[in-house]
């Protein structure tokens, strides 16, 4: 049997090469959207984890994605929270869109704070902010847009002195000045979100209650859940979406197998009349029909799995 399913592939060799790119490509597709969605909210988790805080204060009703954390709040809160028990520093940020060569957060500190909270940036080239039209970028950022220290960078209808590439891992891809960002977006003294360090990591359930009680209906977060939050289930639609993908590529890989099997069968009527002539039964026929479209199928998900390593490296 084994013998005869691979002479008939190797018989008509352009619509078995069809059948199964069609199969790896419904595959791929799965593979590619799952796989970036997850690596894309790990990286994302990763990164706010990295700025070093223990606790987060966000405005009442915000996503776990900081970009969409609401209405800015008073920076003054800043104020209120460093006269907690056990609160060592905290860094006020502003976040904002950007789509200046695809869609970013930038991220508006105060240098000192942030580095206060987050122990400090890793330079790779030229040095910290200094003045109020100076950005940072991380060496990722700095690569996919070819971002060079020194020149100018248009960010927010605004030209910015690039100061500095600092090493990827400290929440988002560009830094600017608090400050120059509040007059930009029109937020002055206002944050998005507040980083807490306590002076013990173990303080940080002591921390949240006290904030619990002088800030009730804001979102308060540790830091070291962040990770385990950012999930497809804890995401808005995005469970549904990849679900529906999923569904959309087996439902046209189906087709593409059921019309690999009618075209076998309606080619080959004269080859299954004499397998009738020969003995054969309709149960021999039908077995053979199956056996050679699972047969295309595990070559097309074999080939699937490839072409989204390929798209990987790529």
């Amino acid at each position: 049997m084994g013998e005869f399913i691979l002479r008939n592939l190797a018989h008509r060799p352009l619509r078995t090469l069809i059948a199964v790119l069609a199969v790896a490509v419904e595959v791929a597709l799965v593979v590619l959207i799952v796989g970036l969605s997850s690596g894309l909210l790990t990286e994302t988790a990763k990164r706010i984890e990295g700025i070093g805080a223990d606790v987060m204060l966000q405005p009442p009703s915000s996503s776990i994605f900081l970009a969409f954390s609401g209405s800015p709040m008073p920076i003054k809160i800043g104020d209120k929270l460093k006269e907690l028990k056990y609160v060592a520093s905290v860094a006020p940020t502003l976040l904002q869109f950007s789509s200046s060569g695809g869609v970013d957060v930038i991220y508006g500190i105060d240098r000192d704070s942030f580095r206060a909270v987050s122990g400090g940036f890793v330079f790779l080239q030229g040095t910290d902010m200094e003045g109020p039209d100076d950005l940072l970028v991380d060496d990722w950022a700095a690569k996919a847009k070819r971002i060079t220290v020194g020149k100018t960078y248009r960010l927010l209808n605004h030209d910015f002195h690039v100061a500095g590439m600092v090493e990827h891992g400290k929440g988002a891809r560009l830094f600017v000045p608090l400050a120059t960002l509040q007059d930009l977006v029109g937020a002055h003294d206002k944050a998005s979100v507040f980083f807490v360090r306590c002076t013990r990591p173990e303080h940080a359930p002591d921390v949240i209650e006290q904030m619990r009680q002088i800030f009730p209906g804001y979102t308060i977060r540790p830091l070291k859940d962040y990770l385990s939050l950012m999930t497809s289930t804890n995401i808005p639609a995005l469970g549904p979406f990849i679900n529906a993908m999923i569904a959309l590529a087996v439902a046209i890989g189906l087709l593409v197998i059921f019309l690999s099997m009618y075209t076998a069968v309606i080619e080959r009527t004269r080859d299954i009349g004499v397998l009738k002539s020969l003995g054969a039964g309709r149960r021999f026929i039908v077995r053979a029909v199956l056996s050679e479209s699972a047969t295309v199928c595990l070559l097309g998900i074999a080939a699937g799995i490839a072409l989204s390593y390929g798209a990987r490296s790529v």
